[in-house]
């Protein structure tokens, strides 16, 4: 089967490739023929070895596809049943075996590439609105590259929940899907300085939470727009790894919540997996939440996925075909 192998750590061009045999699955897990794999902020992290992995390995931490064969023990799904899956490493792969215990099964409305789509930033989104900071009506929300794949659909799921949100964009036509996915407001952070355009905004008062992907371009402007006993949520670094900050700094700005969440935290359970992708799924099959395609790439140009994310210049999510 054809995989993508990374041999070193580096830039997109360490994405290779190759023939490699086909694996069988071992007790509790399944093989699964992929469709589409997602590409993700992650998978850049783990190709640039910020979040180390064991040379050489096969990236991608999210698909949907077909069960291809199980092992032994597995009660979670069957043969011929059409499933999607995020957090198990080596999706950008012809078939990859992934814990039975991770893979959801797909229903009839939502097919591979929605499938796909949904799992990583899917559930982000959902964790982030509705664990990390339970959003409520009369709450006001900031959020970073509001446009991009998690953001709209963070977007949307703010608004599903009531709040208010402001989102910040790169450009005109940025702004426009963020406005199409519910932002009440949009700020033009590469024209405006965005913490003083919040502060404009909500009257001087700030936000009662930030979800910032972006990084070290946006963190400490982005701790200016809280409320006092605001709520910082930093889920990414697409611009760069936020350096270590000193507590003191939360007290002097308003005795300020800091917290680094990750996907694989909330979904520990069973349960806690299929209650989030259901709502997702659920969202999607009744139109109350879009999953915006930005672009697609074969599987033996992964790096020009890469290379194109990277970019931050995406308005959506980026898939990869087999």
């Amino acid at each position: 089967m054809r995989a993508i192998r990374i041999q070193e750590v580096g830039d997109p061009n360490v994405l290779q490739c190759v023939d490699v045999p086909t694996p069988e699955p071992g007790p509790g897990e399944a093989r699964v023929k992929m469709e589409v794999a997602g590409v993700n902020f992650i998978d850049t992290y783990h190709r640039r070895g910020w979040y180390p992995m064991p040379l050489p390995f096969t990236p991608g931490v999210e698909g949907a596809g077909v069960v291809d064969a199980i092992g032994e023990g597995v009660t979670e799904v069957a043969v011929g049943d059409t499933v999607a899956y995020g957090m198990s490493i080596g999706s950008y792969a012809e078939y990859a075996i992934v814990p039975s215990k991770n893979l959801v099964q797909r229903p009839a409305g939502v097919d591979a590439q929605h499938g796909a789509a949904s799992m990583i930033q899917g559930m982000t989104a959902h964790y982030l609105a509705c664990t990390t900071y339970p959003l409520k009506p009369g709450d006001t929300c900031l959020v970073h590259a509001a446009a991009g794949g998690t953001g709209a659909l963070l977007v949307q799921m703010a608004k599903l929940r009531g709040a208010r949100v402001l989102g910040t964009v790169s450009t005109e036509e940025k702004a426009r899907i963020a406005q199409a996915a519910g932002a009440d407001d949009t700020i033009r952070y590469t024209e405006v300085d965005f913490a003083e355009a919040v502060r404009d905004l909500t009257g001087g008062e700030g936000v009662e939470v930030v979800y910032d992907s972006v990084g070290i371009t946006t963190f400490d402007k982005s701790l200016d727009c809280l409320k006092p006993r605001g709520y910082m949520v930093l889920f990414g670094q697409a611009s760069g790894v936020v350096p270590t900050i000193d507590p003191q700094v939360l007290n002097q700005k308003g005795s300020l919540f800091l917290t680094r969440p990750t996907l694989a935290s909330h979904m520990l359970t069973r349960s806690e997996l299929e209650g989030r992708a259901n709502d997702v799924f659920n969202w999607i099959a009744e139109g109350k939440l879009e999953i915006r395609i930005d672009r697609t790439f074969p599987l033996d140009d992964a790096e020009g996925a890469h290379t194109y994310l990277e970019a931050r210049q995406t308005k959506g999510k980026v898939l990869l075909t087999t």
